[in-house]
């Protein structure tokens, strides 16, 4: 944009005619530009920008075209071509994009690693763990968020989803707090871009959680749910060489968690009682 130097020029007296001759347009399209500096183009861009940004610091592995997606229930109707111009410029790209040759660094942590590998509580509410773990199926793939009470190793939350987005951690969490409702209790989680949304944070204050995080790249730092993936993994997902439909692959997850994790699996660390039967105990000793 040379037309701001053209005043600054005519201020230290400089002819406008000469100024633009030289620079190669005309007066007239000077004094058109001085006369509205902002044209409803720039106006546009500006107010998609600051919502591409907002959507994006909610949800940070949205890309241009889940950002587009989400823009029109802002009031704001753009192609993806428009929106991934504007966003490359902003420099707004999907947390999951990697560069060739480069490797994506993990974000920092928002919250302070209040576990430290101790997975162990004295009562259902006191620490929940919470991690997401993505299947494919022939319709493509869905992600599962559960949360996991540490002191009787039942799910007390979860959300299956087509997307990985900061949404699927907020609907697990929003579940268990339904569920539940808990005060105070410690919700563990590793580094991911979810767990690290504006969104779900915002969830964890408003429901009075407070929030840990494990370190980057050590996996033993939220064992625990390792170890429940890892059941769901030899237990529903290898029984089948591949799954048809995403509503299969969900209602067997389901099904699974709730009739047989639940109900059925014993588990030694509870006495050799099932996550139902032992939380009971619990329930029932501290009625007493």
């Amino acid at each position: 944009m040379m037309y701001p130097l053209v005043g600054d020029l005519a201020a230290d007296g400089i002819p406008v005619a000469v100024t633009c001759r030289v620079l190669g347009f005309s007066k007239q399209a000077y004094y058109a530009w001085r006369s509205r500096p902002v044209t409803d183009r720039d106006w546009d861009d500006a107010h998609l920008i600051n919502a591409a940004i907002d959507i994006h610091h909610d949800d940070p592995e949205f890309g241009y075209r889940f950002i587009a997606d989400e823009l029109p229930a802002r009031g704001i109707a753009a192609g993806r071509n428009r929106v991934h111009r504007l966003c490359s410029t902003a420099r707004l790209f999907s947390a999951h994009s990697k560069k060739r040759g480069t490797a994506r660094r993990p974000g920092p942590p928002v919250h302070d690693d209040l576990v430290e590998r101790d997975f162990t509580a004295d009562r259902p509410n006191r620490l929940w763990l919470t991690d997401i773990t993505e299947h494919p199926t022939a319709e493509g793939k869905i992600y599962l968020c559960a949360i996991k009470a540490a002191c009787t190793n039942r799910i007390v939350g979860y959300s299956i989803d087509n997307r990985m987005t900061s949404q699927l951690a907020v609907n697990a969490l929003a579940n268990a707090v339904a569920l539940r409702r808990p005060a105070g209790t410690v919700v563990h989680s590793d580094r991911g871009s979810q767990f690290r949304s504006h969104a779900y944070v915002h969830a964890l204050r408003t429901a009075g959680l407070t929030g840990s995080m494990g370190r980057v790249g050590a996996c033993a730092d939220n064992a625990a749910m390792e170890s429940f993936f890892a059941l769901l993994q030899k237990n529903v997902l290898n029984r089948r060489r591949s799954w048809a439909t995403r509503q299969d692959l969900r209602l067997a997850i389901v099904t699974w968690i709730e009739k047989t994790y639940h109900r059925r699996r014993r588990q030694d660390r509870l006495g050799h009682l099932t996550p139902v039967e032992y939380e009971t105990l619990l329930q029932a000793a501290h009625a007493a």
